[in-house]
């Protein structure tokens, strides 16, 4: 199944309180749970204005559905081609 990254443009997201986040993650739970078990969420990374998501989906326009059931952004949906890591080297 294709590992995707979401990029998801939101000013002050490395402001925002710990309430905050976790509002955030259980809202994309949430929408998750309604989509089925199809789409899985694997991590995010915050930074000051965005937030880098991972992914496991058959599509990006299942990330694009969640993202507006969500009612978050996903300002750009990169499929993942390959993985490396210090290992591969």
């Amino acid at each position: 199944m294709p590992k995707f990254i979401v990029e998801r443009e939101i000013p002050g997201a490395g402001r925002m309180s710990a309430a905050d986040l976790q509002g955030v993650s259980r809202k994309s739970c949430s929408v998750l749970r309604d989509l089925g078990p199809v789409v899985q969420w694997v991590e995010s990374f915050v930074t000051d204005d965005k937030i880098y998501c991972v992914y496991i989906a058959p599509s990006a326009d299942l990330i694009r559905k969640h993202a507006e059931l969500g009612g978050f952004p996903a300002n750009r949906i990169s499929e993942v081609k390959s993985i490396i890591d210090p290992a591969t080297a």
